[in-house]
């Protein structure tokens, strides 16, 4: 994958059954480096608040910003950007396949947009009495959750093609959460603070809002989760700025992407390609690297 004749180290770590591959990209050349490359021009500038993929397109919002940076996930070059006229705060973004759509948290609302821009919605709305601030999304089939990190602790999911709500998960009150992902067994994995304790912990959670089991080992502030087929759990923590690895049991595998494949950038926001097996990492002050997790 490296360019004939640049200067490139490739560099891998084989970690339980997987081997971490890195690769990064600069937005002034458009050329793919290959290996622990760092760069004050990496594909986005800005703090990057959501990362996402949808087929052969990655989807990039930044803080304050109203555009979606698209860029093609294979040559990494920059496309034309998607503007959403009246997106003010993104805090997160998603994509799903069966609707061919993305979805935008911002204040007070979800805005649901065409892969190509065309059709662009405010499509999920709360007034400020409703104390529902949506901050994170992820999307499981075609279900999305949405995740309040103020107001009521709450998840709230809903059919991505219709929009309509299929449940609210109420979460124990000591909970203030940064992000949840349905599990593959129906259950959702959450990240969050309890407060009054300043601790961070991971957890399983039933759909009644029982914690089932959770995991609280080594974590600092984690920011962002992903969870693959088979239940395993990528967890971004921004304060120890690592990626963790998890098994469907909670329990700690690996710091499977360290500080220093990081370059000492904090890690905010995940994304984890299934067929191409990518994960894609938004860092708090700007730029969005790309990791092969391939099976060994």
């Amino acid at each position: 994958m490296a360019t004939p004749g640049a200067e490139s180290a490739v560099y891998g770590c084989i970690v339980c059954d997987y081997l971490v591959v890195i690769v990064c990209y600069t937005e002034q050349s458009g050329q793919l480096l290959v290996g622990l490359c760092y760069s004050e021009q990496l594909c986005v500038v800005g703090y990057v608040q959501g990362v996402t993929q949808l087929r052969d397109v990655v989807y990039v919002v930044s803080r304050m910003s109203s555009a979606i940076r698209r860029y093609n996930a294979t040559t990494h070059r920059r496309l034309a950007d998607i503007v959403v006229m009246g997106l003010s705060h993104p805090w997160d973004i998603a994509a799903c396949e069966l609707t061919s759509r993305l979805y935008v948290a911002d204040y007070l609302c979800v805005w649901r947009v065409s892969s190509d821009g065309v059709d662009i919605q405010r499509w999920l709305t709360w007034l400020p009495s409703d104390r529902f601030e949506p901050c994170t999304l992820s999307v499981t089939s075609s279900r999305l959750l949405v995740t309040s990190h103020r107001g009521d602790r709450q998840l709230r999911q809903f059919d991505a093609a219709s929009g309509d709500e299929l449940r609210r998960v109420r979460l124990p009150d000591y909970m203030e959460p940064y992000h949840a992902v349905e599990s593959p067994t129906a259950t959702f994995i959450v990240d969050y603070i309890i407060t009054q304790l300043a601790h961070c912990q991971v957890s399983e959670v039933s759909t009644e809002g029982q914690v089932l089991r959770q995991f609280s080992d080594s974590l600092g502030v984690p920011q962002h989760i992903v969870v693959e087929r088979q239940g395993n759990i990528f967890v971004a923590d921004s304060r120890k700025r690592h990626i963790l690895l998890l098994d469907a049991q909670l329990a700690l595998r690996r710091v499977i992407i360290d500080a220093r494949q990081l370059n000492g950038r904090r890690p905010r926001r995940l994304c984890y390609t299934e067929q191409s097996g990518q994960l894609l990492v938004g860092f708090e002050k700007g730029g969005v690297a790309v990791f092969d997790v391939l099976r060994r």
